[in-house]
């Protein structure tokens, strides 16, 4: 409709005309009230900023035990998948300071078993007694757990096929 008609419909309505899409051919208006408009775009643009990362941690120790390592592991993996930055902090006590090459080959190992879900944002850094790598999450189409858990339901005992049924030895 051309824009004076808009104008005059809007103004017998007690309203606002309102360009929505400036670039459009021809352009788009809304008849609304500006106070409200004003208000539902702002709330639009609220809600589209993100809430900022958290940054979660995980300590290690040069000589963890695999069931330990893996554990963390998929703590990390969580974290990461919920958006969150992950400080990996790898501790070392006492005589371990002698041989720091096993604390950078732990970091190394966590480094790419979270590849699939996390960049390196901070390599890993010697402070002291700790070496800390800090690792923030890829874009959500881009992650893959490796190590999501994954328990089994226990399986109920079956009969065998030389067993009659109902027979148990």
């Amino acid at each position: 409709m051309k824009l004076s008609d808009a104008l005059r419909k809007a103004q017998s309505l007690d309203l606002d005309l309102v360009e929505v899409a400036p670039t459009a051919n021809p352009p788009v208006c809304k008849i609304v009230a500006l106070g409200k408009f004003r208000y539902d775009i702002s709330k639009q643009d609220k809600d589209k900023k993100p809430s900022g990362a958290k940054l979660k941690e995980i300590k290690f120790r040069v000589n963890i035990d695999d069931h330990d390592y893996l554990t963390k592991i998929r703590h990390g993996e969580e974290f990461l998948d919920r958006g969150n930055k992950v400080r990996v902090q790898l501790q070392f006590r006492g005589r371990e300071m002698a041989h720091q090459e096993f604390g950078m080959q732990l970091m190394q190992k966590v480094r790419e078993d979270l590849s699939g879900m996390s960049q390196v944002e901070m390599e890993p850094k010697i402070t002291g007694r700790n070496v800390t790598m800090t690792l923030s999450p890829l874009p959500a189409n881009r992650r893959k757990r490796r190590f999501a858990d994954t328990k089994k339901p226990e399986e109920t005992p079956a009969t065998t096929p030389d067993q009659p049924n109902g027979a148990t030895s």
